[in-house]
């Protein structure tokens, strides 16, 4: 039974290995808290939960911090009164199989910013930018000390917020199943207000002159399944599998990303897939000792 989870590896970009090694850089597995980093401004790369968590606290802390935005979308933490993953649940959004998406590259989507932190909030990057964060576009490349980044900045706002509006449509059709009388809804809608540097974004940064002394990498993680010697694995080194069961007899996963429903890599969904597999491990030890022949 495999049960390590679908993220072992911190990634980093190459081009972390072209910026001068004056510049403290860490990956966000290994930042605990500003006081961890120099005295200065702090780059912050990526804007997936854990970027947009820590750019945050590092605001909050005093620090000038500058976001590199990527292509994670937000979501909103409260709904009509209640917790938004509530209403997912309650409106079966989390029920969504692995063969509704549209391709296998969505498996492995960042997951949209928000935080749990002091109850829960949102995490809405524009109202970090009017409070003085600094966005920038994705990082392309580095040479001299110096950041060149891609002018997507607007973009990926844009499709924040898109994505925002989706879920929010969504959870007005599930109270609308619900057949119960809710507050309101008080969430921001549509596209937000323009913000600084978004209409003609910042596309090179200079670390010495902006006085950047340390980049947190918040750039996700990858699986590592290579320690498995069996022709289980496809071409992107993850598991072939289904509902957690293998081709190979015996060899069983749970607790994968998307392993069957969007829930799959959660705590709030890894006890159904575990059922599922504990069910099929007990078929096949009953075909076994009545002298089937099994396959699970």
């Amino acid at each position: 039974m495999v049960a390590t989870g679908s993220y072992r590896v911190p990634k980093v970009p190459e081009v972390s290995r072209r910026l001068r090694a004056g510049v403290l850089q860490i990956h966000s597995s290994d930042y605990r808290n500003p006081d961890q980093l120099p005295d200065g401004a702090v780059l912050v790369v990526g804007t997936g939960q854990s970027g947009a968590q820590i750019a945050e606290e590092l605001h909050e802390a005093g620090r000038r911090v500058f976001l590199s935005v990527s292509r994670c979308a937000r979501v909103p933490r409260r709904y009509r009164g209640k917790d938004a993953l509530w209403w997912a649940v309650r409106g079966g959004l989390m029920e969504r199989t692995v063969e509704s998406l549209s391709s296998p590259a969505e498996r492995f989507a960042c997951h949209p910013h928000v935080s749990g932190r002091e109850g829960g909030h949102d995490i809405n990057l524009r109202q970090l930018a009017r409070a003085g964060v600094v966005l920038l576009g994705r990082v392309e490349s580095a040479r001299d000390g110096k950041v060149q980044l891609v002018p997507d900045l607007k973009d990926n706002l844009t499709k924040a917020d898109e994505f925002a509006e989706n879920i929010l449509k969504q959870l007005d059709q599930a109270v609308s199943q619900v057949g119960m009388p809710f507050p309101e809804d008080t969430n921001p809608r549509g596209i937000g207000p323009e913000v600084p540097d978004e209409a003609d974004p910042i596309l090179e940064l200079d670390l010495q002159a902006s006085g950047i002394t340390s980049i947190v990498w918040a750039t996700g993680y990858r699986s590592d399944f290579s320690w498995i010697r069996l022709p289980v694995l496809d071409s992107w080194g993850n598991p072939i599998q289904r509902r957690g069961v293998t081709a190979v007899p015996g060899l069983l996963f749970v607790g994968l990303e998307w392993m069957h429903t969007q829930k799959s890599g959660l705590l709030l969904g890894v006890g159904d897939d575990a059922a599922y597999v504990a069910s099929a491990i007990d078929n096949r030890a009953n075909a076994k000792s009545q002298g089937a022949e099994v396959s699970a």
